[in-house]
């Protein structure tokens, strides 16, 4: 029987074959993944070449841990599990601001009142800026903030799984989301109130000159 070409492998003889130390079937996983991978760098530390650095070191700490997955998750959870610890990493090596994913949810997430679901699309930041007002924004979060967002918000994870990759409760990812989308919303409206008053000192300077023509 013939083997099978690298690119016609399932990811499930892929990952057999690279747990057994087959590189074309390793070559197949990051083919398969490297481009999720790179896109959740990528948001994570808004920097390419650190992205593509970090990918890198993803995937080199995938093929010193692969034998190590049992398929007890989803491989692409267990993966990006293992590419958000190397990005935390790398942040926490630059000391920039850090949120716990220890905290307790707030008081009143527990309350006995109508509850909002977390886990469900903030309408109020869809279309409230530009892209790059936006990107700007999600920078500024905190690592714990950011990397919660960015899973769910960005890459579309679920909370049990965000859980899994981030390693906290649900309860946590999903008040984690809430506080990074509240701190987003006042990033955003510091940077409106900026462009605005940048706007008008245009302006002003731009009256300033017209006048001083027509003196």
């Amino acid at each position: 029987m013939e083997a099978q070409k690298p690119a016609e492998l399932t990811e499930a003889d892929a990952i057999r074959l690279a747990q057994q130390g087959d590189a074309p079937a390793f070559e197949r996983i990051y083919e398969l993944h490297r481009r999720r991978v790179y896109s959740l760098c990528l948001r994570m530390v808004s920097n390419t070449t650190e992205a593509e650095d970090l990918t890198q070191e993803a995937f080199l700490q995938l093929f010193r841990k692969i034998a190590t997955f049992r398929g007890e998750s989803a491989f692409s959870t267990w993966l990006h599990r293992l590419a958000v610890n190397v990005v935390l990493m790398r942040l926490r090596k630059k000391s920039l601001p850090e949120s716990s994913l220890d905290e307790a949810t707030d008081p009143d997430d527990e309350g006995d009142g109508p509850r909002r679901d977390f886990g469900t699309p903030d309408l109020r930041l869809s279309g409230a800026v530009d892209r790059m007002n936006l990107q700007r924004a999600i920078e500024e979060l905190p690592q714990g903030y950011r990397g919660i967002f960015v899973l769910h918000d960005v890459q579309g994870y679920e909370h049990n799984e965000i859980a899994e990759i981030m390693g906290c409760s649900v309860g946590n990812s999903k008040s984690q989301l809430h506080k990074a989308r509240m701190r987003l919303r006042e990033l955003l409206h510091e940077k409106e109130r900026d462009r605005a008053r940048q706007k008008r000192r245009a302006e002003a300077d731009a009256h300033e000159e017209a006048s001083d023509t027509d003196a």
